[in-house]
């Protein structure tokens, strides 16, 4: 009996482990080619497996991507998070939290477009597009947060403002007229659009 749960574990960590290289490689592959012209063939050889077995971990090239992407986005906005705590005022703490997920989508300008383009219009039931909106989810969160500390706005306000700011935020990242925008560029058009809404 003692032998099932070794045996578990060890599947457990082969997937894992299948998981962290199928992620290096389609990470780096990405970075270096752009999502476009990079084969999920091309991924599955970095990673050492066959096609079939990269399919049981994200069933398309968009998957792989937030696969990708989601990790690089978690981190950026827990750095985003970290930050605006530090700051007093409501509009540079909410810039605190949009620059660096804003410097993480600009990172590969393409696969930025690309990975905000699955994470709206993607498949909901597939696992990572899940994760994606459940970063969205955190990230309106953290907004509304913030946003709430205004004198001027209460609880409910705050949450619709932050859809906003999300909202202003994507679409300034994802239009093609800005892909040869410099990052400073996007964050100040980004923070002209916040100034905008918020009640002075």
């Amino acid at each position: 009996m003692p032998l099932a749960p070794q045996s578990i574990g060890r599947r457990e960590r082969n997937k894992q482990a299948k998981l962290e290289r199928i992620t290096a490689a389609a990470s780096e592959l990405f970075a270096t080619q752009g999502v476009d012209e990079v084969t999920t063939q091309q991924i599955a050889d970095k990673a050492d497996i066959g096609a079939g077995t990269l399919f049981l971990y994200a069933k398309t090239k968009g998957e792989l991507l937030l696969l990708v992407q989601n990790t690089h986005y978690s981190t950026a906005l827990a750095s985003g998070r970290a930050a605006a705590e530090t700051v007093p005022s409501v509009l540079d703490a909410v810039l605190a939290i949009v620059r660096p997920v804003v410097e993480c989508n600009r990172v590969q300008v393409d696969n930025g477009r690309t990975y905000l383009r699955e994470m709206l219009f993607g498949d909901p039931s597939e696992p990572h597009h899940a994760e994606a909106l459940k970063i969205v989810a955190q990230t309106e969160h953290a907004l509304a947060g913030i946003l709430s500390r205004h004198e001027a706005i209460d609880e409910a306000d705050a949450a619709t403002l932050a859809r906003v700011v999300l909202s202003s935020m994507f679409m300034t990242m994802a239009s093609g007229a800005n892909s040869p925008v410099s990052t400073e560029e996007i964050i100040e058009r980004i923070r002209g659009q916040i100034a905008a809404i918020l009640p002075h």
